[in-house]
Parts: structure tokens; C-alpha cells; sequence
């Protein structure tokens, strides 16, 4: 039986208030057992703390940090569609960059050099011949492929891909996971190139990241399919936009790509979904079978 004042929070009556030696008192921190008096006296759960112990437990207490407003962006739309949102934006602002010599600006970024080597001509992309001056002589530059789907043909082109990305994105990465997502995203984007590397004309310029929405439009189609949901609401969205694609200046031949490439990349995913090895061996099929041919048409035509 432990006596009267020998353990914190208990001390002797005769007992003075360590902060204030003309105060007797018989209460005692219950974490270090100094004497407190009531003015030093803060209340714990478990009897009462010294001012010096709540300070101490104070200094040991992490405060929790406000999210940035970039993470917040991403809670809400999902890590990979926030992420190819900042690249598209990021590849955007380098281009007006680059455009400023030549008389170009925020809504004329494609006068630069820069611009034309990353964009997909074809004849660049297959080594046929070097036009507008965005070529390399000999050689097949197949990057163009992916490296295109980054870039933008002015303001109204960026937001208009960054807003179908965000809508399509944030639900389809829910559902599949970042990474997943991420791959069929650049497959898709990655088909729609090789679908104009193959079948445009040769000296023709095609940028923008419609290819990859559009795979996610032939995803969500998949996934809704397989889920027994209702398809008539995104039907109608993927009759508007097929109409839309045969407007003068819209890439009909990287719409259909990307969604044929998504379409294909979201049946690998659902099949194999017991399976990461197999989802990652279906994904590369899909983005082999679409770069093939272009590299196979890029050596006979080079000879």
C-alpha cells in the first residue's frame, strides 16, 4: 500500500506549490509529482498536469499540415489524371516559351522548332523524308507516337482535353487503380499515333491528347459493359464526339485508334484482373501491336 504523498498526483498537506512557494497545497502533477496549487493546476484525464508537463506535451504533438491545393486536386481526380493533366500543362508552357522568338504566345505556340520535332508528322515518324523542318534526316523518330499527345495546338485545344481527361479519368482510375490507369491511358494515346502514323498523309501535322481520351471512352464503354450497367448515356457522348471527328482540323484516324487501343487495353485489364503479370503482358501487347507496324513500314520504306 503505497503512504499518502508518495506517488504523483499525491503529496504531503505541508507541501508548498513549486511555482509559488507560499501556497501549501496537496495535489500533485500526476506525471511528474511536482506540488501545483490551483492557479498552476490543468486538467489532464487522469487528475491534474503542471503548466511545464502540458508544455512539454504540447512541444511533442505533431500538428496536422493543410493539404496542398495540388494534393487536393488529386484526392479528388485521382494521382495519375492530375499528373498527365500537369505534364500536358507543363509541355504547354515550355512551347509558348520556345514560341516567343518567333512571334508566337500563349495562343500561338506552334512556331517553334521545338513544336514540329515533337508533333506526329508521319514521314518523320516512319524516316520517309524530312518535311516542315521538324525531321532529323535518316532515321525513324517513332517517339513522335507518344510524344505528340502531349502537345497542343493553342489554349482551347489544352482545355478541352484537360476537361474530357478529368471527367473520363477521375472515375476510370478509381476503378482501375493509378497505375493501370496510367498504361491505358498511354496506350491508348499511343495507338491513336500509330493509327495516323499508318494511314494519314505523310507531310500531315497532328498533335493532342484525344487519342488517349478517346481510349478512355472505349475503356469506360468496357468497364460499364462488364459491370451490367446502362451503356445509352456514354453512346450518345461517343456519337457526339464522332461527329465532331469529321470536322476539318479534327484527327478522325487518332479518335478511332485510341478508342480501338483503350477498348482493347480495358478487356486486358478486366480479363487478367486476378493476374498484375498479365495485365502488364496484355498492356504491352496492345502498344506492341500498334509501334510495330509503323517501324515495319518505316523499313520498307527506307529500304
Amino acid at each position: 500500500m503505497t503512504p499518502f504523498g508518495s506517488g504523483p498526483g499525491q503529496v504531503q498537506p505541508a507541501a508548498t506549490c513549486y511555482r509559488h512557494a507560499d501556497r501549501p497545497t496537496g495535489i500533485g502533477c500526476t506525471r511528474c509529482g511536482r506540488p501545483i496549487c490551483p492557479d498552476c493546476m490543468r486538467s489532464a484525464s487522469v487528475g491534474f498536469h503542471c503548466p511545464d508537463c502540458v508544455r512539454e506535451g504540447q512541444a511533442t504533438v505533431r500538428q496536422p499540415r493543410s493539404p496542398s491545393g495540388l494534393r487536393r486536386f488529386a484526392d479528388r481526380w485521382g494521382a495519375a489524371t492530375t499528373t498527365l493533366v500537369v505534364i500536358n500543362v507543363a509541355v504547354y508552357v515550355v512551347t509558348v516559351i520556345a514560341a516567343l522568338p518567333n512571334g508566337g504566345g500563349v495562343m500561338q505556340n506552334s512556331t517553334s522548332s521545338l513544336f514540329h520535332q515533337l508533333s506526329l508528322i508521319p514521314a518523320c515518324a516512319t524516316g520517309e523524308f524530312p518535311v516542315l523542318g521538324g525531321c532529323a534526316t535518316g532515321g525513324e523518330q517513332p517517339w513522335r507516337l507518344l510524344s505528340s499527345a502531349f502537345l497542343h495546338f493553342g489554349l482551347f485545344h489544352l482545355a478541352m482535353n484537360m476537361l474530357a481527361l478529368l471527367v473520363l479519368g477521375a472515375d476510370l482510375e478509381r476503378y482501375l487503380g493509378w497505375a493501370k490507369f496510367a498504361g491505358l491511358y498511354l496506350v491508348s494515346a499511343l495507338s491513336g499515333g500509330a493509327a495516323v502514323a499508318l494511314f494519314a498523309q505523310a507531310n500531315s501535322e497532328t498533335v493532342g491528347a484525344s487519342g488517349g481520351v478517346f481510349g478512355l471512352l472505349g475503356a469506360a464503354a468496357v468497364v460499364i459493359r462488364h459491370r451490367k450497367g446502362d451503356l445509352r448515356p456514354l453512346i450518345s457522348v461517343l456519337v457526339l464526339n464522332a461527329v465532331i471527328s469529321f470536322l476539318p482540323g479534327i484527327s478522325l484516324l487518332g479518335h478511332l485508334g485510341g478508342l480501338i487501343g483503350g477498348s482493347l487495353a480495358a478487356v486486358v485489364l478486366i480479363a487478367a484482373r486476378r493476374s498484375t503479370a498479365m495485365q502488364v503482358a496484355g498492356l504491352a501487347a496492345v502498344a506492341f501491336a500498334a509501334v510495330v507496324p509503323v517501324l515495319v513500314q518505316g523499313a520498307f520504306l527506307l529500304g
